[in-house]
């Protein structure tokens, strides 16, 4: 069972919660954090070597979650043209494109790996799909997208992957094949999450920012600090808010916060 609140509150932490936070201050070495950063796509490429396409559940709350994908279209057969800006091996791509046949979707991921995994896809299809591998920081989209030609961009469960002194080459680059009056639909982890509260001392990179143990790295958002990222590269807020979850396990009698970051962004 869950129960799911939305809203602007950060989660209320527990005061042995506070207390760990607290005591975990020491950051891993400059030296540390310069090699992750050159490894990171070394990273990603073996967790999808290592998970295949195992490890995330088809994302099917996609469309349920954001209506945006239904009510931007003037009519109800109206062709869509989205991005998906992180696809992983498809795990929302395919199921948008199951559930819905007027949409084209361009996609990419940092991971060489995870975009063969797409194309090997029984689903996958040139006439409805175009996947490449990119760089979201650096690589530009308009190599691959025509520009002001995008209906909607979905950042799912991506930007926190990255650094965070480079999460704005990522808006920028998307600022420029979105069309103006159109979204950015985002969904990542927010303040406080489960996951966040898991990591052992010695992962900590730098304030809300943790390495995992493979080597992908893992930022924590606020909604005041992804507001500011957004508007700072030319972007109107619609919809900002924290998502918070408990994940009830009734036979182990566990209790697990979730906690994201929902919003909509538009260029004007």
């Amino acid at each position: 069972g869950a129960f799911q609140k939305k809203g602007h509150s950060v989660r209320v932490l527990s005061p042995e919660e506070a207390e760990r936070l607290a005591k975990d201050q020491v950051l891993v070495s400059e030296f540390k954090q310069l090699k992750l950063e050159k490894e990171a796509q070394k990273n990603w490429d073996l967790f999808y070597k290592r998970n295949s396409t195992n490890f995330f559940k088809d994302r099917h709350w996609t469309t349920r979650e954001f209506q945006e994908l239904k009510a931007c279209r003037e009519f109800a057969d109206q062709k869509l043209t989205i991005l998906e800006a992180g696809c992983g091996v498809g795990n929302c791509l395919f199921p948008l494109l199951e559930e819905d046949l007027n949409i084209f979707a361009y996609a990419c991921d940092f991971s060489p790996r995870a975009v063969e995994y797409v194309k090997k896809n029984a689903l996958y299809s040139t006439e409805r799909c175009k996947v490449f591998q990119c760089d979201l920081t650096k690589d530009d989209l308009l190599d691959n997208i025509p520009a002001d030609s995008v209906d909607v961009v979905t950042l799912i469960f991506v930007l926190s992957a990255i650094h965070p002194d480079k999460m704005h080459l990522v808006l920028r680059n998307i600022y420029k094949v979105l069309k103006p009056g159109k979204c950015v639909l985002f969904r990542d982890y927010g303040l406080y999450d489960h996951a966040m509260l898991r990591f052992k001392s010695g992962s900590k990179l730098g304030e809300n920012f943790y390495v995992r143990q493979d080597g992908t790295r893992s930022y924590f958002f606020t909604e005041e600090f992804l507001s500011q990222l957004f508007k700072a590269e030319g972007y109107e807020q619609v919809v900002n808010e924290y998502v918070q979850r408990e994940t009830v396990n009734r036979k182990e009698d566990l209790r697990v916060p979730r906690v994201f970051l929902q919003s909509k962004f538009q260029k004007p």
